[in-house]
């Protein structure tokens, strides 16, 4: 059976790679591939241009069986109508653009799609939801982004009866985790996306859509983590 074609989205980075320096280059953690082929896919990426839209969206998405909305730097808050936190990161206008217009289309035509943590929040936002910019204002804690540049752990409960328990059985489970903002919970009710997971402190950590194929998302990060089942999903879900 071919392997279903699983898209990618990605960064475009200037890169050092000797004897050439900062280099336009698309760039994507090779783990998110690493994940996509031990569950059976073919990884290609999506490089974000800022002239996206869903014109675009629709023809590169007619071309695969799946998509994955990686993750990275803050969504820009204009997208949901705030202005920005201090401590949100620099805008990726192009990231931003794609990966909307992406989101958008995908639900449109009930494409199979993962959203990972930047990923979930992109999907909330294409569907109305509103961002809260920076968790430790309310939960009063670093425990989602405890240091930077490196992935901590700490555990969400998974709701019972959900796509995302079919997967990962419900109850109590420990996830790789990288974020200093999440889903606004009460903006949620406009979007058709329905809780999936939380954190303790009242945090958001999986939605999904139950009217859809398969449309899921995470706010941890899956990829850097050893268990595939979510990736497994995808491609199972793709290869119909």
């Amino acid at each position: 059976m071919a392997r279903p074609v699983i898209g990618i989205s990605c960064y475009v980075e200037k890169i050092d790679r000797t004897p050439w320096t900062q280099q336009w280059s698309a760039v994507l953690p090779h783990m998110y591939i690493d994940h996509v082929e031990a569950a059976g896919g073919a990884a290609v990426i999506l490089p974000p241009r800022l002239d996206a839209d869903e014109h675009l969206a629709r023809d590169v998405l007619a071309r695969v069986d799946g998509l994955i909305i990686a993750g990275g730097a803050d969504v820009e808050s204009v997208h949901y109508g705030a202005a920005p936190h201090p401590t949100s990161q620099s805008p990726r206008p192009d990231r931003d653009q794609w990966e909307l217009a992406l989101a958008r289309v995908s639900h449109a035509v009930d494409l199979p799609v993962l959203g990972i943590c930047r990923g979930m929040q992109v999907m909330a936002v294409a569907a109305g939801g509103v961002i809260e910019q920076h968790l430790p204002d309310r939960v009063g804690s670093e425990e989602h982004l405890p240091e930077l540049g490196v992935y901590a752990v700490h555990p969400v409960s998974v709701v019972a009866d959900t796509r995302l328990a079919g997967l990962l059985g419900a109850g109590e489970i420990d996830v790789p985790t990288y974020h200093h903002q999440g889903v606004e919970p009460a903006s949620l009710a406009r979007t058709g996306y329905t809780i999936a997971a939380w954190h303790a402190d009242g945090t958001p950590e999986a939605l999904e859509d139950s009217n859809a194929a398969f449309r899921l998302a995470v706010q941890w990060h899956p990829e850097a983590g050893a268990d595939g089942r979510l990736f497994d999903g995808l491609v199972a879900a793709a290869r119909h």
